[in-house]
């Protein structure tokens, strides 16, 4: 994959009372492979929306993604690529750890969607594991572990069908300062592991300034600038 562009990409809800909202506003964006991209804005400023369409859990109301070469979003051919076929890594705010499940299987559920076989899945799981610490706690439950060892799982959960690209919704803010800084260098160190492309999405500018190859700063829909941390900080 060569990068993530964004054509023109537009999304707009309808309220109640049947009043259009724009929440992201003719986006036009290249994201290069192999880069940390965050976007950076307000709380409702259309971050998440952006990454949701990325992802394909949310349609387009006009405009065009591609992953690549390919494309995955056109809404002018009603072309759409379901989430599962887009070869992407998710991690959300709220963990999203399946707290009937112990840490292996939650790890492994992708995989077992997949219907890999079992000795490939195993090996896969437990390399994951290794690369995010929780190497011994596979029998563990969520609610045994810390929320960073729960984080962690969530990204071992994604990095273990080798994406390309990981896309990371405000996934530190549930953390304790000390250990969001933490997380940062580890997440860090898993982009330069795998050489997958990460896009960030975050509310702190301080955390967008560490992660970042490059960010956009954007609001009400709309970018107002991109470029490196060091552009915008002068």
């Amino acid at each position: 994959m060569s990068k993530i562009t964004l054509k023109n990409v537009t999304k707009e809800f309808v309220t109640r009372g049947g009043h259009r909202v724009t929440a992201v506003d003719n986006f036009n964006l290249e994201i290069r492979e192999g880069e940390c991209f965050s976007f950076l804005g307000p709380s409702g400023c259309g971050k998440t929306t952006t990454l949701r369409m990325i992802a394909g859990f949310e349609d387009l109301t006009e405009g065009e993604i591609w992953l690549g070469d390919k494309p995955v979003s056109v809404k002018s051919k009603n072309l759409y690529v379901p989430p599962e076929e887009r070869g992407l890594g998710m991690v959300f705010q709220a963990f999203a750890v399946w707290p009937h499940l112990n840490v292996f299987e939650n790890v492994a559920f992708p995989l077992r969607v997949k219907k890999t076989p079992r000795d490939e899945l195993r090996e896969r799981v437990m390399t994951a594991l290794g690369h995010t610490d929780l190497q011994g706690a596979e029998k563990a439950y969520p609610s045994d572990l810390s929320g960073g060892q729960q984080q962690r799982i969530a990204l071992a959960r994604s990095i273990v069908t080798n994406p390309r690209v990981m896309l990371l919704d405000e996934p530190l803010s549930n953390l304790d300062p000390k250990l969001r800084e933490s997380m940062r260098f580890e997440i860090k160190a898993l982009q330069k592991k795998f050489n997958f492309t990460i896009i960030f999405v975050t509310h702190d500018q301080s955390e967008a300034m560490a992660l970042s190859d490059r960010m956009l700063v954007m609001d009400l829909g709309r970018i107002i600038q991109v470029g490196t941390p060091r552009e915008m900080y002068q």
